[in-house]
């Protein structure tokens, strides 16, 4: 029921209807396969966060038209080419409750349906008709890129520090929500003042986004995350639950965490779900989390004070309800 639905979602209802139509037409392809894959993947649903921050950004400033829910949807193309990618990187099995794309159809045609999407994003940018917005995209899909490698370089990586994890995180996941509210603000004709402020809201929101979503790996119900918890630790990816554990807990913890994430194996996982919950991982983990809302609403500050903004601030602080 729509009364139950977060405040942010009721006020976009019609808006997101409105972006998964232009998804729909854009994933249709003459060739079967692509639109089968493309389908099924978008179908899949998810929270659309991307393209809220899209709307949201341009409407805070008074723009609604076209092609905002255009770009909106580019920027869940290009979120959904990574996820396809990504699946296939990590050889995941489970993606928001459903079998992943690569478990049914297999790796190479996840890959080039991927491509495929990517693809299709930019040709929904080229039809914005701003070299600005191209600009934007170009840089963020190539951070996105280089983040996605130094998230792979630094498997099993036990001295990695939280600040190059921060790092990680804002390349591979925060930028591409910064990146989505600068679209949305070029799209308004924001002054400088104003698009800085969206990007900057984009990017704590994306921050937190990723905090929470590595806190879930050993918090979360699987029926409600959509994946199976421990993931992170079977593919030895040093989250910020297992690096606060490597340098603030005892010397034991310290030690499994480590010996866990050089081998790899989801056998481990029991014995370090029980470190984190006993230790102060996750709360100091979700207080990080809750610093980059704080951040992020802070940057509202420099918007008008309208039903939008309001919503912006109220997606900020829905976030947080993941891990409360």
């Amino acid at each position: 029921m729509l009364e139950n639905l977060p405040y942010f979602q009721q006020h976009l209802e019609s808006d997101l209807g409105r972006v998964n139509l232009v998804i729909n037409q854009a994933v249709q392809s003459e060739v079967a396969l692509i639109s089968q894959i493309g389908t099924y993947i978008i179908s899949a649903g998810g929270k659309r966060l991307r393209p809220i921050i899209t709307i949201l950004a341009g409407k805070s400033l008074g723009y609604d038209h076209d092609k905002l829910y255009s770009l909106a949807a580019m920027v869940e193309f290009i979120h959904t080419s990574t996820l396809l990618h990504d699946d296939v990187v990590d050889e995941s099995e489970l993606r928001r409750g459903r079998k992943t794309a690569n478990n049914l159809f297999g790796n190479a045609a996840a890959v080039l349906v991927g491509d495929f999407l990517y693809t299709r994003a930019f040709q929904l940018m080229v039809g914005s008709g701003s070299m600005k917005i191209l600009e934007v995209m170009a840089d963020a899909t190539n951070i996105i890129a280089e983040g996605e490698v130094m998230q792979l370089m630094n498997i099993g990586n036990t001295d990695i520090t939280e600040a190059e994890y921060i790092q990680v995180i804002q390349y591979k996941t925060a930028k591409l929500f910064e990146a989505a509210a600068q679209v949305g603000a070029i799209l308004a004709g924001a002054n400088p003042e104003q698009e800085q402020a969206l990007k900057d809201y984009g990017m704590h929101v994306g921050t937190a986004f990723q905090i929470m979503d590595d806190i879930l790996d050993y918090s979360g119900d699987p029926a409600e995350i959509g994946k199976n918890v421990g993931d992170d630790l079977a593919e030895g990816k040093p989250t910020l639950p297992l690096i606060y554990l490597m340098h603030q807990g005892n010397e034991q913890a310290a030690a499994d965490v480590r010996h866990a994430l050089q081998n790899a194996d989801r056998s481990y996982f029991e014995k370090i779900h029980d470190h984190v919950i006993h230790s102060d991982a996750l709360a100091y983990s979700t207080e990080q989390a809750r610093i980059a809302v704080e951040q992020a609403t802070a940057c509202l500050d420099k918007l008008p004070d309208n039903e939008v903004t309001q919503a912006m601030c109220a997606l900020a602080q829905e976030s947080l309800s993941r891990i409360s």
